[in-house]
């Protein structure tokens, strides 16, 4: 089937756009975008894909797994190597694990530092 559409950019709201895109950018190795400043920052994907950071005013964390304020989005990255190892450094990078693990060992839940969740995958 044609595609008639393709993903240009994934968007994150978040109360500080340049933080949360050197979290992404330590994590991912993505070169920031040129035009990245404090209201909007992007990093640069494959495939042209934009992962944009968004500044919004009185920014509500996401209160996974809970639903008070809801995800809205959960983004999952393929990791190479041990899960452990790979969250341990995104940690010391400033994301964080909850408590609730729904995958076992196929994944791993973590947010990062605006709140969001994503997973790390084998």
């Amino acid at each position: 089937m044609p595609s008639w559409m393709k993903p240009v950019a994934i968007t994150l709201d978040c109360p500080e756009p340049l933080a949360l895109a050197a979290f992404y950018q330590q994590a991912t190795g993505l070169e920031q975008h040129p035009d990245s400043n404090a209201d909007f920052a992007g990093l640069n994907g494959e495939h042209g894909l934009l992962l944009g950071f968004q500044r919004v005013e009185d920014y509500r964390a996401p209160s996974w797994p809970g639903q008070v304020v809801p995800q809205q989005l959960h983004v999952c990255f393929r990791v190479e190597g041990d899960l452990d190892e790979v969250e341990a450094r995104l940690m010391e990078s400033g994301a964080h694990r909850p408590g609730h693990q729904p995958h076992g060992d196929r994944a791993r839940v973590l947010t990062d530092p605006a709140g969001h969740p994503f997973c790390i995958v084998r």
